[in-house]
């Protein structure tokens, strides 16, 4: 049996309880933690940094480029950052969105928000143009926090947005520096008090923490809605559970903070432990390990994108040759699983599942491989028609439960104990809520993920359904594409989808266009236009020319013949053209060029 095929036996069960036991003081308080429902408890982001502050006051709670912090310094620069902005009117309830580079002001700033009770709306630091403005304006913020290293972005849409202009801060990067248009945040809070703030004991755990934004299938960000008490939930069960962190132990990630993985379950297993959080602006392959090394980190974040980038680093005598026994994180594919245990000396692969916005996930406790691991709340894996795109249901109108290794849909029931908080737009919540699924009235939300039935409540991440896929470790909406794609003015239709490339991660952006009539199509002035108004991820790495897309009798375009075709000469007679690495110019895909792409010697 394949590592992808493997199922959990009881008898595999069994050797894994004692670890378990051995480590039940910390279980029992996770779970306390995890599920504590009073709506009245001061539980939340600020509750758990000011316990982390107890317990460690002088340990460091941050490395980074810049240097360290203690605890006790970033609670006052975070205490300072809140009164401040306590003196120009923000409150309980309010919505800052915030845009800076990983570095220890995101924190401080997240930190200092949470505080007062003021939702942090978490912008990907990628995003320009229509995409920025729209993510902003979605979540009506009082104010902008930006770092000074991306104001231009905000400069570029600010006309386009609803925020008083005092109310424009920037966070400067390096030398304290001027930005007309922006007040200094580091300037204006010096005079600001370092103590806590009371507003943080009236935090609750229903007040929002973060707007996390996911791409989602129906075009333009989404903003997802994540409350305290869901922070609560991954502090407990993540950090208390999982991660097992000490005050001795640093965990380094690159990961960026704008998405949960980094902010939710990496920082938050950090405070958990007490322990030190080591960031890095940007990953870099070549660098990974000597920062591990010169953080003297004893575990590290990841997504599966960025093992597979370390493991294609050629081999190294210095690949052990750091304090590295775990790794917390989501997506390491079965390929490369044991491999890169083996190669990098890694013992514990604790493999997560969970979503910004939903509420089923799974934490892999009991280290087994090529498994996103155990999940406690309900949840069912059912039956998927990928060519419908929704759910198959039975003569009664129920939905049918796959069977034990077998692969489907997975969603969450929806309970006081597994809520769906939701979106700001009360539509697109409505849209991810699947109703009578097993029994009339019961509600479930659609996670949109493929999982196989591992056994024993384990299961094996598959893939991405409908019109999201996920590349370079973030989730790039069709829609949205074909959105841009369409503006411009030599494109008369356009459709999106991601394809797979051999030995790669995610699926790379395809886009087929449909150029006006007697247009000379240049695939380069699109690229151009994609370059201003596109993250660089969500970019279409392969174009195809067509003088007609196919469409259903509905008039939906007919993807799964594309995806079929992707970018294979020897499949489709239309003109193909991809963006290799490093190249800044499409070139037309022949034969050769294709092997090429699919033999690895272009790293994508």
């Amino acid at each position: 049996m394949t590592d992808i095929q493997q199922t959990i036996q009881l008898k595999n069960i069994f050797p894994k309880i004692p670890v378990l036991l051995g480590n039940i003081h910390n279980v029992i308080k996770g779970l306390v933690l995890a599920n504590q429902t009073d709506p009245d408890k001061n539980h939340g982001l600020a509750w758990c940094i000011e316990r982390a502050v107890k317990r460690n006051p002088d340990g460091i709670a941050i490395k980074s480029e810049q240097g360290d912090l203690s605890y006790r310094e970033f609670n006052q620069l975070a205490n300072q950052t809140a009164h401040f902005l306590l003196s120009q009117g923000y409150k309980n309830g309010d919505t800052a969105a915030v845009m800076i580079d990983n570095r220890p002001e995101l924190l401080i700033c997240v930190a200092a928000l949470a505080k007062i009770g003021v939702a942090a709306a978490m912008v990907n630091t990628a995003q320009v143009q229509k995409v920025l403005s729209h993510s902003i304006n979605i979540v009506k913020p009082k104010g902008i926090i930006v770092g000074a290293e991306l104001y231009q972005s905000i400069d570029g849409i600010r006309d386009q947005i609803s925020v008083d202009d005092k109310h424009f801060f920037v966070v400067p990067d390096g030398n304290d520096v001027s930005i007309e248009g922006y007040r200094n945040l580091s300037e204006e809070i010096q005079s600001s008090a370092k103590h806590n703030p009371d507003e943080s004991k009236l935090v609750r755990r229903d007040d929002p923490l973060f707007y996390i934004y996911t791409s989602g299938t129906t075009g333009l960000p989404k903003a997802a809605i994540f409350k305290n008490g869901r922070w609560m939930k991954a502090f407990g069960s993540i950090g208390f559970i999982v991660a097992r962190l000490g005050k001795e132990d640093t965990l380094y990630s690159t990961l960026p903070l704008y998405h949960a993985t980094g902010l939710v379950v990496l920082w938050g297993a950090t405070l958990a432990g007490s322990a030190t959080f080591a960031i890095r602006r940007k990953f870099s392959a070549s660098q990974f390990w000597d920062d591990c090394r010169k953080y003297e980190a004893t575990a590290i974040g990841y997504v599966g994108e960025l093992c597979r980038y370390l493991i294609n680093n050629p081999p190294s005598p210095k690949d052990q040759q750091h304090l590295v026994t775990k790794m917390i994180g989501n997506g390491l594919r079965p390929g490369i699983w044991k491999d890169f245990k083996s190669r990098f000396g890694i013992m514990h692969v604790q493999e997560l599942y969970a979503s910004s916005e939903g509420n089923v996930g799974f934490s892999n406790v009991f280290n087994f491989d090529c498994t996103v691991g155990f999940s406690p709340v309900p949840y069912a894996i059912v039956k998927y028609d990928k060519e419908a795109d929704q759910p198959i249901r039975d003569a009664k109108g129920y939905l049918q439960k796959v069977g034990k290794g077998e692969s489907g849909l997975l969603i969450g029931e929806i309970s006081p104990k597994s809520p769906f908080d939701g979106y700001n737009d009360p539509e697109k919540t409505k849209a991810c809520v699947l109703e009578n699924a097993f029994k009339e009235g019961d509600r479930y939300f659609n996670t949109g993920d493929l999982m196989r039935d591992m056994g024993f409540r384990h299961a094996q991440f598959v893939d991405r359904v409908g019109d999201t896929f996920r590349w370079k470790g973030e989730n790039v909406s069709t829609t949205e594409v074909e959105h841009i794609v369409s503006e411009h003015s030599d494109v008369s239709e356009s459709v999106c989808y991601g394809v797979e490339i051999h030995n790669t991660n995610g699926r790379a952006g395809m886009i087929a266009i449909t150029p006006h009539d007697s247009v000379a199509f240049d695939p380069n002035s699109i690229l151009s236009h994609l370059q201003d108004e596109l993250p660089n991820y969500a970019i279409p790495v392969f174009i195809r020319e067509q003088q007609q897309l196919q469409t259903t009798g509905t008039f939906k375009y007919q993807k799964h013949t594309l995806k079929d075709e992707a970018f294979n000469p020897e499949k489709v007679s239309d003109k193909l053209w991809a963006l290799l690495p490093g190249e800044n110019a499409y070139t037309q895909i022949n034969d050769n060029i294709y092997q090429q792409i699919q033999s690895g010697n272009y790293r994508f």
